[in-house]
């Protein structure tokens, strides 16, 4: 298995090493957060493992005995009335030594109006996008857990339509002893089966490395998230940027040493979260993405483009969360989660 990772990461080095984000890729949509509690924590939470189960969206190596029987309904009310989240259920199967989970996650960009070159309305149209992801994950040692998703995804764009076939393939080493976890990660590896126009698109590929850790004195767990890690450069190179010149007329060029600071710390996500409660009854939440934030801010205006926050708490048997994420001055994406444990209420499941 170390050895299969191996060849994945020189794989991905070789087709993705020099290539830039964004625009170029089908199913964008499986990059979402899944859960109110990762929008909270920056949009990725992948080196965590306990109960919740839309954790194994991001990482299927976080399945663990803990989700046995829990189901997670969530939702994510976007931008310009653009709807999406995700539904999962998780289950340990003894005799496989397996653990299992399914989901479906979907958007809806809305209704859209037909109209022509003079702005004469025909009609309306809509758009929407759905994957179904079937995962596992194995215990092969005592501190190592592998795990991968297959996920089927479905776009239809008014007349227009694609499927594919992608996966993720992750393995965490977990020493519970200390709180302490490391993850490799390589996600929405895979390609269209058909296409929209008879041109085929790339997949969203993303190689991580996520570290988290529970401190010993305080209850509170950081995280380190690594991200796009097969892409040196992402920066944005902006055709449209403003030239600035000096009193001579010569180009003011940005500091390059800086240039690569600015890069570097685009590829890092930086989360919290506070545990409280005997019974780890609530939960604060917050992180930072570097990469969201200078993307999206705008250079005359300050906002809080970048980061996010968040809460959890336990009511019974039913845990609520909510996550705020600020992408732009314009505005911010509120999630709502809510899971229990079936075997709660279905004694025989």
């Amino acid at each position: 298995m170390r050895h299969l990772f191996i060849y994945i990461f020189i794989f991905i080095f070789f087709i993705e090493g020099k290539t830039q984000l964004g625009g170029k890729d089908a199913f964008e949509f499986l990059n979402l957060p899944a859960s109110a509690r990762i929008t909270a924590l920056g949009g990725h939470l992948i080196s965590v493992q306990d109960e919740d189960v839309t954790l194994a969206l991001s990482n299927p190596a976080s399945l663990n005995d803990k989700m046995h029987n829990r189901i997670s309904f969530s939702h994510n009310f976007h931008f310009a009335d653009i709807q999406n989240g995700y539904v999962a259920y998780a289950r340990k199967l003894d005799k496989l030594r397996l653990n299992v989970h399914f989901g479906v996650q979907y958007i809806n960009y809305g209704d859209f109006s037909y109209a022509d070159v003079l702005g004469n309305q025909d009609g309306t149209f809509t758009a929407r996008e759905t994957a179904f992801v079937l995962g596992a994950s194995k215990k092969i040692a005592e501190r190592i857990t592998i795990g991968a998703n297959i996920k089927g995804v479905f776009s239809n764009l008014e007349s227009y339509s694609s499927t594919g076939l992608l996966m993720d393939l992750g393995m965490n080493y977990a020493k519970d002893s200390s709180g302490f976890m490391l993850t490799l990660l390589v996600k929405n590896l895979g390609t269209e089966l058909t296409t929209y126009n008879g041109t085929r698109f790339g997949t969203p590929l993303d190689v991580q490395i996520g570290v988290s850790k529970r401190l010993k004195y305080l209850p509170f767990r950081i995280s380190l998230i690594a991200h796009q890690l097969h892409k040196a450069n992402v920066r944005y190179d902006d055709p449209d940027k403003v030239v600035q010149t000096d009193i001579f007329g010569e180009e003011i060029k940005e500091n390059k040493f800086a240039e690569s600071i600015d890069n570097i710390f685009r590829h890092v996500i930086i989360n919290g979260e506070f545990i409280l409660g005997k019974n780890e009854n609530l939960r604060l939440r917050g992180g930072y993405n570097h990469l969201r934030r200078k993307e999206l801010s705008l250079s005359t205006f300050r906002s809080l483009a970048g980061f996010s926050l968040g809460f959890g708490i336990k009511i019974s048997a039913f845990k609520l969360d909510y996550g705020v994420g600020y992408h732009h001055i314009a505005g911010a994406a509120n999630h709502i989660s809510i899971s229990t444990d079936l075997g709660k209420f279905f004694k025989k499941i």
